[in-house]
């Protein structure tokens, strides 16, 4: 949405000693001949036990393209890792996804520029209605140049309307 423009990120995280504790856990389960290492396998298991899907074929290659040569799998460091930046990557969409349902008051699964100044006169009663107009404006490009993009997101993807912008 528009914090893409104001630079807004995936903030660092850090898990709580129950839940780091829980994904040390996860790792050893998973880890059934005692290996030190997951393999794609194991991996993909991991994934469900702790986000309750399973990863895609592509997420597994770009999580095994990783992996040092001399190790056969994802090491305990390596696996905290990835699971960590999971996390917060799902806590950024989630708050987004929260951000962008304050501002559809209409439930239309859309924002219209109408939509967009109420939201802002209510943040920031302030800001002009010229920069509200460049945020809209430029909202609509980066969710175009989304669609395009065969990269995008799973989490949040992006459907252009006339003058609306869309959260899917």
């Amino acid at each position: 949405m528009f914090f893409s423009q104001a630079g807004a990120r995936p903030r660092m995280w850090e898990a709580s000693p129950s839940e780091h504790k829980k994904w040390v856990e996860v790792f050893k389960t998973c880890d059934e001949e005692n290996k030190g290492y997951l393999s794609r396998e194991d991996f993909k298991v991991a994934v469900v036990m702790l986000f309750g899907y399973k990863p895609s074929k592509i997420e597994a290659d770009a999580v095994m393209s990783s992996v040092d040569l001399n190790t056969s799998g994802i090491l305990l460091k390596e696996f905290l890792d990835i699971v960590r930046k999971k996390k917060e990557a799902q806590l950024y969409w989630n708050e987004i996804r929260h951000i962008f349902t304050a501002f559809d008051r209409h439930y239309r699964g859309y924002l219209t520029l109408e939509d967009f100044k109420k939201a802002f006169k209510q943040v920031a009663p302030k800001l002009s209605e010229r920069i509200i107009l460049e945020v809209f404006s430029d909202e609509e490009t980066i969710a175009k140049s989304k669609l395009e993009d065969k990269s995008i997101n799973s989490y949040i993807s992006c459907e252009i309307n006339v003058g609306t912008i869309s959260y899917l």
